[in-house]
């Protein structure tokens, strides 16, 4: 069908259908679904439709996945078969996927099969084990939209992203690709294809974005461990937003190499990480993916193999080997957080003492100032390839980030004033966790710092309108880990009668607080290390993560 101003409705509609069509007859369920309202979580309701046999091999992580398909307990086949019939389940509950691949997936698995007969190994560290994909990540042969009309039908490429060759190498199935806002930068998922995402464990909230239908996926289980991508919290944020973990690597650790951006040639560009059920499987994904040796086939990849004495030696000392100390945000003097994120801070604090560890308050230079930098530099191009896109279909903006045209040109000097004061705010921030060791009472500084991933837990849509949290990582290129602590409890998390805003911005986040509505919808903090720190966080994830299941 050719893209034009007049059809940009069908084009997305032919789409819908054309997935739809890839989804056996016998995975169809009963639609439309009861009503948000009589049936708000769906992450249960899912199990009726699968085998008991589907359930147990979709509910396990993926390390044990691992396990079971090396040591030939499992086929690579049934694996992979359950988890397509699970994925084509949640897609029909929440719209997220954008790219079905079962036929060939099955056909991976079979090959995979054939493999472990005649050799009796695995092929891989990751032999049999389904991977889901965001959207922006290229598969042969088939569309990588952004959410855009206009691309759905001439963005197939001749090559795949560098990422899903190295996971194929290793091992991996690729049989989705899960969905994205329009433009694929938002904190919604929602676009003019597929339409919106909602939150499986809450279909009132918010999904997350941009990397939504990754997270949302992953909370119905139908899948185990994907990848997203993040240049404000897109991997972050629909992870924890949905019960699960997500890890931004710092640049250069994984490789960016052929996959898509709607903003690029920037200070602050994309990265691609992990996003999984179990803080296990982001370990297992950053291990064998640099197995590959990344650098040699993308040139912005630095030469940084996985350090497993590191890795082994920071979990050793946070079972109480060693004492490390972490720093605590609660709030960034902006906008405080509503009353659940508050409480999941005490708790993680709590956890972390009950570790042995200390923590100090952690107070660095403003983040509104760095994330005034950050927005400067991420609309550098005024928003011009955002509006070319939507203009190659004539579709509507539906994202109020972009404006309802490109914004004023910006000059080359006034690109380079905002990265050179980036880069000072990077050292300010740099001076000022090092001088951290006078209060660590170790000598050294600050091992770690945590703070919310948003002030808020998943909203309704429209309501996510503070992101300075994690765009303040990106900002300042630091490794993070979004990690699920607990869950709203309407009882309990309450602003206190008289609140005293900090500003507009923070007075309708307080407005908007509604926890008759949020009731049992996950709540996640994240943790922050250093530039490249990727084996530490996720050493401290781990054991935190362990302290919070106690």
């Amino acid at each position: 069908m050719a893209n034009n101003s007049a059809n940009w409705k069908a084009i997305g509609a032919f789409k819908r259908d054309a997935l739809l069509s890839l989804i056996p007859e016998e995975w169809r369920i009963p639609l439309p679904l009861p009503s948000s309202t009589i049936l708000p979580d769906v992450t249960v309701h899912i199990c009726q439709y699968l085998s008991a046999k589907e359930v147990e091999i979709t509910e396990t992580d993926a390390v044990d996945i691992i396990r079971k398909t090396s040591s030939g307990d499992w086929t690579c086949s049934a694996v992979t078969e359950a988890f397509c019939h699970r994925a084509a389940l949640a897609h029909q509950m929440i719209n997220c996927l954008h790219e079905i691949m079962f036929a060939s997936a099955l056909q991976s698995a079979s090959e995979l099969d054939a493999y472990f007969a005649e050799h009796k190994k695995p092929m891989g560290p990751l032999h049999g084990l389904p991977i889901s994909l965001k959207d922006a990540i290229h598969v042969k042969g088939v569309d990588t939209s952004l959410g855009y009309v206009g691309w759905l039908g001439k963005s197939q490429p001749e090559k795949e992203s560098q990422i899903v060759t190295d996971l194929r190498s290793l091992g991996a199935i690729i049989y989705v690709k899960t969905s994205v806002p329009q433009g694929s930068s938002s904190i919604d998922t929602r676009n003019n294809i597929i339409g919106y995402t909602p939150n499986p464990l809450n279909r009132h909230l918010t999904v997350g974005g941009s990397s939504g239908g990754e997270g949302g996926l992953l909370a119905l289980r139908g899948s185990s461990v994907g990848l997203g991508t993040d240049i404000g919290g897109s991997i972050r944020v629909p992870a924890g937003w949905n019960g699960c973990y997500g890890l931004r690597p710092s640049t250069g650790r994984l490789p960016y190499e052929g996959i898509a951006s709607v903003i690029d040639g920037i200070m602050l560009p994309f990265v691609v990480g992990p996003m999984a059920t179990q803080v296990s499987g982001l370990e297992l994904m950053m291990r064998s993916l640099l197995k590959t040796e990344p650098w040699k086939r993308d040139p912005m990849v630095l030469e940084l193999p996985w350090k497993e004495d590191k890795f082994m030696n920071l979990h050793e000392g946070m079972s109480g080997r060693e004492k490390m100390t972490f720093g605590i945000m609660i709030s960034d003097g902006y906008v405080n957080p509503q009353p659940p994120v508050e409480r999941a801070m005490r708790v993680v604090t709590d956890a972390i003492k009950a570790l042995g560890h200390k923590v100090i308050e952690w107070n660095p230079p403003s983040h509104s100032s760095g994330n005034d930098l950050y927005f400067k530099i991420c609309f550098a191009d005024s928003a011009k390839a955002y509006h070319s896109a939507i203009a190659m279909s004539g579709e509507p903006s539906i994202e109020p980030i972009f404006g309802s045209e490109p914004f004023p040109e910006v000059n080359a000097s006034q690109i380079v004033e905002a990265n050179i004061a980036l880069k000072d705010y990077r050292k300010r921030y740099l001076d000022y966790w090092n001088s951290t060791s006078e209060f660590t009472g170790t000598g050294k500084p600050v091992d770690a710092f945590i703070m919310p991933l948003a002030p808020f837990p998943p909203p309704k849509p429209g309501q996510a309108r503070y992101v300075g949290y994690t765009t303040i990582i990106n900002a300042l290129d630091y490794t993070s880990c979004a990690i699920p602590v607990t869950q709203v409890r309407k009882d309990i998390d309450r602003y206190p009668v008289e609140y005293t805003s900090l500003n507009e911005v923070d007075q309708a986040i307080h407005d908007d607080y509604n926890p008759d509505l949020s009731h049992g919808a996950p709540v996640a903090v994240q943790l922050v290390g250093g530039r490249l720190q990727e084996e530490k966080v996720l050493a401290f994830a781990t054991a935190i993560s362990r302290q919070l299941e106690r």
